[in-house]
């Protein structure tokens, strides 16, 4: 795996009165987690889920097996909190992640709706597949992408960590690729800034941190309805001969 820089933010937004996003940034772990469940439960969903799969995944590059078993601590850790804490029953998370894996190549995780975005040559795509309500109305074609934006049921997931059975997480390998950058976030972003926006950010902004700060700084000033986390991860381009 080549070297790689990254930076972070995150904001309670303008709306909220805590933060209920998590993340963890790091020698190649990159996670976003969005808890659910209300106060305090949310806040606390979050947090665990990142707890126990930092605890399963920092250190060693993991294999593609060590990250599904490492979902699934967390998937079952937040069951066992909600199962110990009765006010905190129903708690949830989503989680997005960037893993460097042994052998040098990524692996892209995603439960719920935070997502991760690679871009590279100049062009924005969304690696993670949104697990939601407002998603599958899309891929059958009774949504258009456009409105699915501003739809009611927008926030409504359909997968998560904390759920019994375990919701299915996706999980994808890629090769790194010199001069790529992923973007990770909450869709507190995503609702508040479209891709064109996106791109141009991380386009036109070239260390990682101030490029999450900008991103974070953007979905506040366009109204900040919900929390805001972003990471952003350079895989550095090969250096000049």
């Amino acid at each position: 795996m080549l070297p790689i820089r990254s930076g972070c933010a995150t904001d309670v937004g303008r709306w909220r009165s805590q933060n209920q996003d998590s993340l963890y940034a790091a020698d190649g772990l990159y996670l976003v987690a969005d808890g659910m469940g209300g106060q305090p439960a949310g806040d606390v969903a979050s947090k665990l889920a990142v707890a126990e799969l930092t605890g399963g995944l920092a250190g060693e590059p993991p294999t593609p097996a060590a990250v599904q078993q490492a979902l699934a601590r967390a998937n079952q850790r937040l069951l066992d909190e909600g199962a110990q804490h009765p006010d905190r029953a129903g708690l949830g998370s989503t989680v997005t992640g960037l893993v460097a894996l042994a052998g040098g190549r990524w692996a892209v995780l995603n439960l719920g709706d935070s997502r991760v975005y690679r871009y590279a040559d100049g062009a924005l795509g969304q690696l993670t597949v949104d697990h939601s309500a407002v998603q599958e109305l899309v891929d059958a074609g009774l949504l258009d992408p456009v409105a699915a934006r501003h739809h009611p049921r927008r926030n409504v997931v359909t997968r998560s960590l904390g759920v019994e059975p375990a919701s299915k997480p996706d999980v994808w390998l890629r090769d790194p690729v010199p001069g790529e950058r992923f973007l990770l976030c909450s869709d507190g972003l995503t609702n508040e800034l479209a891709d064109p926006e996106l791109a141009e950010l991380l386009g036109s902004i070239e260390d990682p941190q101030q490029a999450a700060d900008q991103l974070v700084r953007r979905a506040v000033q366009a109204g900040g309805r919900d929390n805001v986390t972003v990471i952003v991860v350079d895989v550095p381009a090969d250096p000049e001969p």
